[in-house]
């Protein structure tokens, strides 16, 4: 059976003066899996945001593996990287959630895959695993600046939902 993509809402793009979070929220049941895509870049020099679920960040636990053209590393995270520092000006980080069984009775899974741009010779490929220890539906995603930070204009994200037809 093929999946069908079916964008939930608009997409969310940021405006002039930026913004802390970008946020989905009544997000139906009607489907069998999530996707958030997204574009995104900060006003300073930070390069992770909070993925919030139901508005909470608890009981989450997350497995990181990174490369960069010339080394890899592996690491355990509760934030979603994106473009990291020294990235060249105004270029953009983007990635995508999946989010397997979102309104199942069971704990979460998801996985996360991001690449940041650079016009240089470092640039790096993001693959996270998540567990989000919870039984609860998904009803609302929040990407959430960290600390002081905000989303520049022009950031975007966009959520679907998966139907197997």
């Amino acid at each position: 059976m093929a999946n069908t993509y079916i964008q939930i809402g608009s997409t969310v793009t940021v405006g002039s003066g930026g913004s802390t979070s970008i946020d989905f929220t009544s997000i139906p049941s009607t489907y069998t899996d999530l996707v958030v895509k997204f574009s995104t870049r900060y006003d300073l020099d930070l390069n992770t945001f909070d993925l919030k679920l139901n508005s909470v960040t608890t009981s989450q636990t997350a497995r990181r593996v990174l490369g960069n053209g010339s080394a890899a590393s592996s690491s355990t995270y509760t934030e979603v990287q994106t473009n990291p520092s020294g990235s060249t000006a105004n270029t953009f980080g983007n990635g995508e959630i999946y989010i397997p069984n979102y309104a199942g009775s069971t704990n979460k899974s998801i996985s996360i895959d991001v690449v940041s741009e650079n016009n240089a010779t470092l640039a790096y490929s993001i693959l996270e695993a998540w567990l989000w220890s919870s039984t609860a539906a998904i009803t609302s995603i929040s990407l959430t600046a960290r600390s002081t930070a905000k989303f520049v204009q022009y950031s975007t994200a966009s959520l679907y939902g998966i139907s197997k037809s």
